[in-house]
């Protein structure tokens, strides 16, 4: 049974940080193309990090510099370190798995329709 379940979502302040996780099972992790996306209420869902197996990793212009993607296959997991967080931060966060994929970081971040398995999300709320 494939599982993805992302945490470390809070309520903090702009200009703090977070770093979110996600663990997952029940799938080729270390072979997997992982994604980071968020959804605020009455918008769509925008992806803000993916990461290869090979350690390389795209991000969305909104966060560039600001947040890092990371992978720990020892562990099946996936992080988001967020820095400097603003309120137009403030979203549910999801993680999302696309096993047996590579995409190239010069591609952009894989279409969400793309990828095969979901978590069910952690919120970030950022407040002012």
């Amino acid at each position: 049974q494939v599982q993805l379940v992302e945490s470390g979502g809070d309520s903090v302040q702009a200009g703090t940080s977070l770093r979110l996780s996600c663990e997952t099972s029940g799938f080729a992790f270390k072979l997997a193309y992982i994604g980071w996306f968020r959804q605020a209420p009455g918008k769509e869902r925008e992806g803000v990090a993916a990461i290869n197996a090979d350690d390389t990793s795209t991000y969305a212009e909104s966060v560039l510099g600001r947040f890092t993607i990371s992978r720990d296959s020892a562990r099946n997991s996936v992080y988001l370190q967020m820095n400097s967080l603003t309120p137009e931060d403030s979203a549910m966060y999801y993680c999302a798995a696309r096993p047996l994929h590579w995409r190239g970081v010069g591609a952009g971040i894989l279409p969400a329709s793309d990828f095969e398995y979901w978590g069910q999300g952690t919120r970030v709320t950022v407040s002012s």
